[in-house]
C-alpha cells in the first residue's frame, strides 16, 4: 500500500493539509483493486457463506472505501478548485461504476443469499440480519437480475448520472459565485448594521471598497428581508432565482437546463429496467410511504388544510403593504420585506431584536448543554486537530463514562468556495468487528454570516434552528451503537424517517429551558428578556401557512416530476411546476423564475422523489418531541429512551419500529399541524 497517500493513512483523521488534487484518484484505484480482489476471493471460495466469512469482511471494504472518499467529497463542497473538482469528477465515476459492477455481480449475490437461506439465519441478531436483507435489496435495486443488454445499459446510466447531477450542483455554486453587485450607500437604508457589515466582508474579501451584494445565502436573506431600496431587492430576486437558467443577468451561462432534461430521462429508463413504473415507484421501494399514492394524499391532505391559511395571510399582508409600505402590487421580492415589516407592527418584533442575544461561540455552549442534558454525552475542543481551514473546530464526543464515543467537525461560515446551505456528512462510521474498530466521525457545515467589526458571529433565530437541525443528524451519526456502517448511524434508515433527528433537535431552540442555556446578550451578558421571548413565541407561527405551502410546492413539484415523466414529452419542468403551483401555491413567481435550475436537493443531493419526506419525518418529529414536553424538555429517562430507541439502533430495524420502541404507539399526524400552529 502507497502509505505516503494521505487519503490511504490509516490515521484516527484525516491529514486535511497534506491531501492534494493529485492524491485523490491514485488513492481511489488502489481501494478499488483491494476491494475487487477481496470479492474475487470471496465469490471463489464456497466456505465464505456465512455472516463472519462474507458479509463482514465487504462491510470493512466498504468503510476503508468511505474513509478514502469522504475527505476528497467534503473538500469538493467546503473548498472547491478547478484541480479538486477533476479530480473528484474522475474518482466519482469510479466509483459509481464499482458501485454498479459490484450491485450486479451474480455470485456475490448468490453468497449473499446463502447466507440469508441457511439454518442459522434466524439465531443471527437483528443488525446482522438487516445487512443481509438490506444488501439483497440492493442488488435488485442494482440490476443484478438483469440480462444484456439491460445490464450494460443500466451500468452506463449509473456513470453518465453521476456526472451529470455533479455538473448541475457544481453549475449552481459557479452561478452563485460568478454574481456580484456594488451596493451604494444610499441603497443600505432598512439594512442593519449587523448586515451592512456582512455586505462590507463580501467587498473586502474581493478586495473591494464598499459593500457589495452576492448571492450568498446569508445576504440574499438580509436584502430580501430589510432593504428598503425595492429596486435592490427585485434584482437580488432576479439574480437568485433564475441561477444556473436561460434567463436573468446570467442567463445561458451556467444553464442547467439540458441537464435536468437528462437527469430526468436517465432516472426513468433506470427505474423501467428494473421494472418500475417510474423513479418515483422505485424511490419508494426503501421508504416508509411505500406506495406514490400514499405520498400524493399525505401532501395533498396538508395542503387542503395549510392554503386557505395561507391565503388569508397573503391576503393580509397584500392589505398592510398598500396601506402601510405604499406597496399596491405585492411581488415575491416584496414579500420577505413587507411580512418583517407586518411582524414588527403585530408583534413589536423583529428578528434583529434577537440577533445581540445569539453570539455564536454562546450558541454553540447552549447546544452542548442540551446534549448533555439529553443525551448524557459532552463535546469536548481538541485542538491542533488537521482541517481545510482555520475556521474550523474538532470535537470529542464524551460518553457519561467518561469514553471518547465520536468526533465532529464543525464549520461555521460562509466563504467563497464553498456550497451554500447547511449540512452534515460523514467523515468515518462506526465499526467494530474485532478486526477493526473504529469511532463515527461527521462534519457538521453551515454558511452563518463570518464574525465582523470586531464582534462575534451573531445568528438569526432562524440560524439557531439550522444549527440545532445539523446537529440533530450529527448526534444520530455520532451515538449509533450499531458496528455495522451500511446500517450504523444515518445509513440504512428509511429517507423519509431520516429527518426525524434533526426536525426533532429544532424543538429546543425554541424552549425557555433551553434558550435560557445560551441566549444571552453579546455585550452585557443578559439573558433573553421575557417580554422578547414572549413576543418570539407569539410571533412562532406567523405566516405558517405561507411557509408550508412553499414546502408542499417543493414536495409535490419534484415527486410529480419523477412520477409522471414520459420519455415523449420530456421533462415538462415549467409545466408542472406551474400545474402544482396552481393547485397550492397563492403566489404566483415571475415566468422567467427558474428556481428548478438550482434545486439541488433532487437533482445532486439525493432527495430526487424525496423532498416530501422532510414534511413526513415532521409528523415524526413533532410527535416525538411531544414525548419531552409531557415529561420535562431536559427529563433524563426520556432523553436516554430516546437514545436508546431512535439514536442508538440507526437503521438496523425499520423506523416505525423505533419510533413505535420509543413513543409506545404509532405517530400522531397531527402533531405536525400542531407543531406550525394549524390544527383545528
Amino acid at each position: 500500500m502507497n502509505t505516503e497517500n494521505p487519503l490511504l493513512a490509516s490515521g484516527e483523521l484525516p491529514a486535511f493539509s497534506a491531501i492534494t488534487p493529485a492524491h485523490v484518484n491514485p488513492a481511489i484505484d488502489d481501494v478499488l483493486a483491494g476491494f475487487r480482489k477481496e470479492v474475487d476471493r470471496l465469490t471463489a471460495d464456497p466456505s465464505a457463506r456465512d455472516f463472519a466469512t462474507l458479509l463482514a469482511p465487504l462491510e470493512r471494504w466498504e468503510e476503508r472505501l468511505g474513509r478514502t472518499f469522504a475527505p476528497v467529497s467534503h473538500l469538493h463542497g467546503v473548498k472547491d478548485s478547478p484541480e479538486l473538482r477533476e479530480a473528484y469528477s474522475e474518482a466519482l465515476e469510479k466509483l459509481t461504476e464499482h458501485g454498479t459492477e459490484l450491485g450486479q455481480n451474480r455470485a456475490l449475490y448468490e453468497a449473499v443469499k446463502a447466507v440469508r437461506e441457511a439454518p442459522g439465519f434466524d439465531a443471527m441478531d437483528l443488525a446482522r440480519r438487516t445487512v443481509v436483507e438490506d444488501s439483497l435489496r440492493g442488488f435488485r435495486l442494482s440490476g443484478v437480475a438483469l440480462e444484456e443488454p439491460a445490464r450494460s445499459r443500466f451500468k452506463d446510466i449509473q456513470n453518465q448520472l453521476s456526472k451529470v447531477e455533479t455538473e448541475f450542483e457544481e453549475a449552481v455554486l459557479d452561478a452563485t459565485d460568478a454574481w456580484t453587485r456594488p451596493v451604494a450607500d444610499d441603497e443600505l437604508a432598512g439594512i442593519p448594521e449587523s448586515a451592512r457589515a456582512m455586505l462590507r466582508t463580501m467587498a473586502q474579501e474581493k478586495k473591494l471598497e464598499g459593500h457589495l451584494a452576492t448571492l450568498k445565502g446569508p445576504v440574499v436573506q438580509a436584502i430580501l428581508t430589510f432593504a428598503d431600496n425595492r429596486a435592490l431587492r427585485e434584482q437580488l430576486y432576479t439574480a437568485y432565482n433564475t441561477r444556473a437558467s436561460d434567463q436573468g443577468p446570467q442567463a445561458g451561462t451556467h444553464d442547467n437546463s439540458a441537464r435536468i432534461e437528462t437527469i430526468l430521462a436517465l432516472r426513468h429508463e433506470a427505474a423501467n429496467l428494473l421494472g418500475f413504473d417510474s423513479n418515483a415507484h422505485l424511490s419508494l421501494a426503501d421508504k416508509m410511504a411505500g406506495t406514490p399514492e400514499r405520498v400524493l394524499r399525505f401532501l395533498r391532505e396538508l395542503a387542503a388544510k395549510a392554503r386557505p391559511v395561507a391565503r388569508r395571510e397573503l391576503d393580509e399582508l397584500k392589505v398592510f403593504a398598500a396601506a402601510e409600505l405604499g406597496i399596491a402590487d405585492l411581488q415575491p421580492w416584496d414579500v420577505a420585506y413587507a411580512s418583517e415589516k407586518l411582524r414588527e407592527q403585530r408583534f413589536a418584533f423583529s428578528e434583529e431584536d434577537l440577533k445581540p442575544y445569539f453570539p455564536l461561540p454562546s450558541v454553540m455552549q447552549g447546544l452542548f448543554t442540551v446534549a448533555e442534558r439529553v443525551f448524557g454525552v459532552k463535546l469536548v475542543e481538541r485542538h491542533g486537530v488537521d482541517a481545510w481551514h482555520p475556521d474550523v473546530h474538532f470535537f470529542d464526543v464524551v460518553d457519561h463514562d467518561g469514553t471518547v464515543r465520536a468526533g465532529v467537525y464543525l464549520d461555521h461560515y460562509a466563504r467563497s468556495g464553498k456550497r451554500g446551505g447547511a449540512w452534515m456528512d460523514v467523515c468515518r462510521s462506526r465499526m467494530n468487528d474485532g478486526d477493526s474498530l473504529f469511532k463515527p466521525v461527521a462534519y457538521l457545515t453551515c454558511n452563518f454570516a463570518p464574525p465582523s467589526d470586531g464582534k462575534p458571529a451573531l445568528l438569526t433565530h432562524d440560524d439557531v434552528i439550522t444549527l440545532f437541525h445539523e446537529f440533530g443528524h450529527g448526534m444520530h451519526h455520532l451515538l449509533t451503537e450499531v458496528d455495522w456502517p451500511s446500517i450504523g448511524g444515518i445509513s440504512g434508515v428509511e429517507w423519509d424517517a431520516v429527518e426525524l433527528p434533526s426536525q426533532f433537535m429544532e424543538n429546543f431552540a425554541w424552549q425557555r429551558e433551553a434558550l435560557d442555556l445560551f441566549a444571552r446578550h453579546h455585550e452585557t451578558g443578559e439573558r433573553l428578556p421575557d417580554a422578547l421571548y414572549a413576543k418570539m413565541l407569539q410571533a412562532r407561527h406567523f405566516h405558517a401557512g405561507l411557509f408550508l405551502v412553499r414546502q408542499l410546492e417543493f414536495a409535490l413539484f419534484d415527486f410529480r416530476l419523477h412520477l409522471e415523466y414520459d420519455p415523449a414529452e420530456g421533462a415538462r419542468v415549467l409545466d408542472v411546476i406551474k400545474e402544482v403551483r396552481r393547485d397550492v401555491a397563492v403566489l404566483t413567481p415571475p415566468s422567467w423564475h427558474r428556481g428548478p435550475h438550482a434545486f439541488t436537493h433532487i437533482f445532486s443531493g439525493g432527495y430526487a422523489a424525496g423532498y416530501y419526506s422532510y414534511l413526513w419525518a415532521e409528523v415524526l418529529s413533532a410527535d416525538a418531541f411531544a414525548a419531552f414536553e409531557e415529561a420535562g424538555v431536559f427529563d433524563a429517562a426520556t432523553g436516554a429512551r430516546y437514545r436508546k430507541e431512535i439514536l442508538a439502533v440507526g437503521g438496523s430495524r425499520p423506523a416505525l419500529e423505533s419510533f413505535i420502541a420509543f413513543r409506545g404507539r404509532e405517530p400522531e399526524p397531527d402533531a405536525l399541524l400542531r407543531s406550525y400552529g394549524l390544527a383545528a
